[in-house]
């Protein structure tokens, strides 16, 4: 976005509930395995409303955020293949959040409009002090 453009969205909100451990001395006792519950943010981005008037429809964004942090949760992420070598940090599962996410509206699965989102902000909520999150374009 350049200066003075105008940006709409729309977050919608859910949570999951994962196991995992992290690697580094960075990490002290996290090193261990333990279990983690995250509030999870998706604001979804445009620089226009659709012919309907809106960024996106929630209730559609709410049921593709459902369903993707539904594939994470009551895991341990040590054990999914698709996270072997990866350390689950809280910024790489705001990624990997927010790049399922970006696949889900390349797809359609939130309606044709939303293939004009201009992008995808995810924010893990560790608890009411910590959060980090992961923000990506979506336009080329």
């Amino acid at each position: 976005m350049t200066e003075g453009e105008s940006v709409f969205s729309v977050t919608v909100r859910d949570h999951m509930m994962i196991a995992h451990s992290l690697r580094g001395e960075v990490f002290g006792p996290a090193q261990r395995l333990h279990g983690a519950t995250y509030v999870v943010d998706a604001t979804f981005r445009g620089e226009a409303l659709d012919a309907d008037n809106i960024v996106v429809d929630i209730g559609r964004a709410a049921e593709e955020l459902h369903t993707v942090v539904g594939e994470l949760s009551y895991r341990n992420l040590d054990d999914e293949a698709a996270f072997a070598g990866m350390n689950t940090s809280t910024e790489a599962l705001a990624r990997v959040i927010a790049d399922r996410l970006a696949g889900r509206v390349q797809t359609g699965a939130l309606g044709d409009a939303a293939r004009a989102l201009a992008g995808i902000l995810v924010t893990l909520h560790e608890s009411h002090v910590a959060w980090a999150s992961y923000e990506r374009p979506l336009k080329l």
